[in-house]
């Protein structure tokens, strides 16, 4: 006789996904490094910022998301019905399943976002895009601080 997974089962399962795509989105924060830039030299220039403007930042896309739903999909699917209605049902749940956890991953790690133009004391303008985790307006006074993979942040 098979076993049916019970409701707690599916939904402790579609929580351990969510933990993991959560988990495993990197931030674009201008007050969080990676590990990588720790004990790295990074460049320092001033310059004023010009303008401000509020945006989205995309959540990721990874097969995590769409195989944490396509699982949680078919499990539930494979509950409905018997024999071969049984198999359509775990089949479309899956397809479902993935379609929804691919959204359900996007929309969990989307974050807000600023995209700053700084005039830098040289004279060039630039454009940074980063999380919105520090208040800025024109006119302020910052740093721009450069790693050496092109990583670059805005801070006061």
């Amino acid at each position: 006789m098979k076993s049916v997974p019970s409701i707690t089962n599916v939904f402790l399962l579609v929580a351990l996904a969510a933990l993991m795509v959560t988990g495993c989105a990197s931030s674009r924060s201008g007050e969080v490094y990676s590990r990588d830039h720790a004990r790295q030299a990074q460049n320092v220039m001033a310059g004023t910022v010009e303008s401000v403007k509020h945006i989205t930042i995309e959540g990721t896309k990874t097969p995590v998301g769409t195989a944490a739903g396509g699982v949680a999909g078919g499990v539930l699917g494979s509950t409905v019905g018997s024999g071969s209605g049984r198999t359509v049902a775990t089949v479309l749940g899956a397809l479902a399943g993935a379609a929804a956890g691919t959204a359900a991953e996007e929309g969990i790690t989307r974050k807000p976002g600023l995209e700053i133009v700084v005039k830098k004391d040289s004279g060039t303008t630039i454009v940074v895009v980063q999380e919105a985790d520090v208040v800025l307006a024109p006119g302020d006074r910052v740093r721009i601080i450069s790693a050496a993979d092109g990583t670059t942040r805005v801070s006061k």
